[in-house]
C-alpha cells in the first residue's frame, strides 16, 4: 500500500491543493460563513458546512477515478489523506485570523479585516467547531480526511450499494435545503402537525433525516427505478398505450392541482418559471434550431408587455378598451413586427457580430422606454400603471394560482408550435441553416425568408409573455427589462440542452424556480449562474437534456478529441 501512496502521491499532492484551493477561496469570499446560518439537518450540519468540505469531498472523487485500478484499501486511505491536506490552507487560515485579528493590538495600523473582512472570529469559531485552536485544528483535519473517504465512497463502492448512497445523499440534502418549501406542501395537504414530526427551526431533525436517508437508499440500492422501466418495456404495446394515457391524465390533473397543493408563495415561482419557459421555447428556435445569437431578447418581452399596458390600462395613457384576451394577440403581433424589422438589418451578419447587433436594439428599446420622449405613450420612467388582470367568465385572476394557469396554457401553446415546427420542412431549414450558411443556401433554402420567420416566431413568444408579465403585475416600469432577462433567457436553454424542448423546463427549474425557492440567498444568485454555467461548459457542454443530433455531435466531437490527443 506504501509503494502505491508513494507511486500516486503526485495525484494526491494535486487535487489537495485543488481542494484546499476552494475551501480557503469560499471561506475567504464569506460564502461559508453567510451560509453557516441555515441548517439542513438539526443543528449540527448546515450549509456553510456543505460549502466547506465541497474541495474535499470532490478531491476524494478526482482520486478515487484516478487509483481505480488500484486495491480498495489504498484508494481509501488516498482519499482520507487527500482530504486531510487539503484542509492545510484551512488550518493557515485559523492561524492568520488568530495572529492578524484575534491577538493584534486594536490601535496597529495593520488592520486585516479592513481589506479581508471575513477574516473573523466568528468563522475562526466555526471552522475549529468552537474547541479552540490546537483541538479544533486537529478535529478539522480529521473531518476533512473523512469527507476526502465520502468523495472515495461516491466511486468506490459496489454498484449497488453506490447507487443507493448516492441517492440518499442527494435526496436528504435536498430536503434538507428545501425544508422551508417541503414544509409548506405539507402544511397545505396535511396540516401542522406532520411539520413538527418532521421538520426543527427550518431544517430536517435528525430522526426525520436518517428516516429519509434510509427509504432513499433502499430506492437506490434495489433500483426500483430501472426495475419500473425494464417492466416497462417487457409489457405488450396494447398495455403500455393504456398506461401511457393513465399517465397523461394524472399528469394533467396533477399540474391542475398543483398550485393549490403548493400555496401562494410556490405558486408565484411556478409562474416565473412558466414564464421563462415561453421565453426559453421562443429563444430556443432562434438559438437552439436557426443557430442566431440573439442578445437583444428582452426587447420583445418589453413590447408585449408595453403593449399589453397601452390597451388595456385605466390610467390616462391609455388607448383603447381592449381586454386582455383581446390584447394578447395584439401585443403578439407587435412582437412579430418588431422581430422582422430587427431581422432585416442582421441579415448577413453572423455569431459575435449579431449578438453584439441584438444586445445593442435591446438597450435601444430600453433607453426609449425610459426617455421622456416616447412618455406619452409609454409613461417613460414612471411606466404604465392601472393594468386590470385578467377575466376569465367572470373570475378576475388575481392570484398567483389562477395566473398559473394561464402560464402553463401559453407555455403548453408554445410547446405544442415548437414541436410541430422542429419536424416540419421550415424546421430542417433553421437546422441546415444553423449547422453551415453557406451550404443551405447552396442547398436551395432561402436564407432571408428563414431567418425572419426565425425571428418573428420567437419574438410573438417572448411578446405573449410579457403580455401575460404586465397583467400580472397591473404596473411596468422600463427597469423591468433590462439585459438580464436576456441573458436568463439564453442561460437557460445553454443549461438546458440548446434546441431541446425538455431542456428549457428543465432550464427554466434550475436557474429561475431555484433562486424563487431560496430567496435568502439572492445576492449570490449571478455567482451561482456564473458557476453552473462554468461547470456546464467544462462537464456536460450539450446540457442537461440535450437534443439527440446535438448530443450526437458532441459526442463525435470528443471522441475525435480523444483520438487526436492519443495520437
Amino acid at each position: 500500500m506504501l509503494k502505491t501512496l508513494q507511486k500516486n502521491f503526485q495525484s494526491i499532492r494535486k487535487f489537495a491543493l485543488f481542494g484546499g484551493i476552494l475551501a480557503f477561496y469560499l471561506t475567504a469570499i464569506g460564502i461559508v460563513e453567510a451560509f453557516a446560518p441555515r441548517n439542513l439537518i438539526g443543528s449540527f450540519l448546515s450549509l456553510g458546512h456543505v460549502f466547506l468540505v465541497l474541495g474535499a469531498t470532490g478531491a476524494g472523487v478526482f482520486i478515487a477515478q484516478t487509483m481505480k485500478e488500484t486495491d480498495t484499501k489504498s484508494i481509501y486511505f488516498a482519499g482520507f489523506l487527500t482530504g486531510a491536506l487539503s484542509s492545510v490552507s484551512l488550518v493557515i487560515f485559523n492561524i492568520i485570523v488568530q495572529v492578524f485579528v484575534v491577538q493584534a493590538n486594536p490601535d496597529s495600523i495593520f488592520q486585516l479585516r479592513s481589506m479581508f473582512i471575513n477574516f473573523s472570529e466568528d468563522i475562526q469559531t466555526f471552522l475549529t467547531f468552537g474547541q479552540g485552536m490546537v483541538l479544533g485544528n486537529i478535529l478539522l483535519i480529521l473531518f476533512f480526511g473523512i469527507m476526502g473517504l465520502l468523495g472515495v465512497s461516491f466511486v468506490s463502492l459496489p454498484e449497488k450499494i453506490r447507487r443507493g448512497w448516492v441517492n440518499a445523499w442527494i435526496w436528504v440534502l435536498a430536503i434538507g435545503l428545501f425544508s422551508e418549501n417541503v414544509a409548506q406542501i405539507i402544511q397545505e395537504l396535511f396540516g401542522p402537525a406532520l411539520n413538527k414530526v418532521l421538520f426543527f427551526n427550518k431544517s430536517l431533525n435528525t430522526t426525520s433525516a436518517i428516516v429519509f436517508f434510509i427509504i432513499t437508499f433502499a430506492v437506490g440500492y434495489y433500483g426500483i427505478k430501472k426495475e419500473t422501466n425494464t417492466r416497462w418495456q417487457a409489457m405488450p404495446e396494447e398495455k403500455q398505450k393504456k398506461g401511457r394515457v393513465i399517465i397523461t391524465i394524472f399528469s394533467i390533473v396533477f399540474m391542475l392541482a398543483l398550485p393549490w397543493m403548493v400555496g401562494l408563495f410556490l405558486s408565484q415561482a411556478l409562474f416565473m418559471i412558466g414564464l421563462f419557459v415561453m421565453m426559453g421555447l421562443g429563444l430556443n428556435i432562434v438559438v437552439g434550431y436557426a443557430g442566431l445569437l440573439d442578445l437583444g431578447y428582452v426587447a420583445f418581452y418589453a413590447f408585449g408587455a408595453y403593449t399589453m399596458g397601452i390597451l388595456t390600462t385605466t390610467s390616462a395613457l391609455g388607448r383603447g378598451d381592449l381586454n386582455f384576451w383581446m390584447a394578447v394577440p395584439v401585443a403578439m403581433g407587435v412582437g412579430v413586427l418588431f422581430g422582422v424589422l430587427l431581422g432585416f438589418p442582421v441579415l448577413r451578419m453572423r455569431g459575435d457580430y449579431l449578438a453584439i447587433v441584438t444586445l445593442g436594439f435591446g438597450e435601444i428599446i430600453r433607453i426609449l422606454a425610459l426617455s421622456n420622449w416616447l412618455a406619452p405613450i409609454g409613461g417613460g420612467a414612471q411606466g404604465i400603471l392601472h393594468i386590470p388582470q385578467p377575466v376569465f367568465f367572470g373570475i378576475v385572476m388575481n392570484k398567483p394560482q389562477m395566473m398559473y394557469y394561464l402560464v402553463v396554457l401559453g407555455a403548453v401553446l408554445a410547446a405544442f408550435v415548437t414541436i410541430r415546427l422542429r419536424s416540419s420542412r421550415l424546421g430542417r431549414q433553421w437546422m441546415a441553416m444553423r449547422e453551415d450558411e453557406d451550404v443551405a443556401e447552396a442547398m436551395g433554402i432561402n436564407l432571408v425568408q428563414t431567418k425572419l420567420l426565425a425571428f418573428a416566431i420567437g419574438a410573438a413568444f417572448s411578446a405573449m409573455a410579457g403580455a401575460i408579465f404586465a397583467a400580472r403585475l397591473g404596473n411596468i416600469f422600463p427597469h423591468s427589462f433590462n439585459l438580464l432577462i436576456s441573458i436568463n433567457a439564453l442561460a437557460l436553454i445553454i443549461v438546458g440542452g440548446l434546441g431541446s424542448i425538455p431542456g428549457v423546463v428543465v432550464g427554466a427549474l434550475i436557474l429561475v424556480g431555484l433562486p424563487e425557492m431560496l430567496r435568502e440567498f439572492a445576492e449570490y444568485r449571478l455567482l451561482m449562474y456564473g458557476i453552473l454555467l462554468i461547470v456546464m461548459m467544462l462537464v456536460k457542454p450539450e446540457g442537461f437534456m440535450p437534443e439527440t443530433r446535438l448530443k450526437r455531435e458532441m459526442q463525435a466531437d470528443k471522441a475525435d478529441q480523444a483520438i487526436e490527443a492519443e495520437g
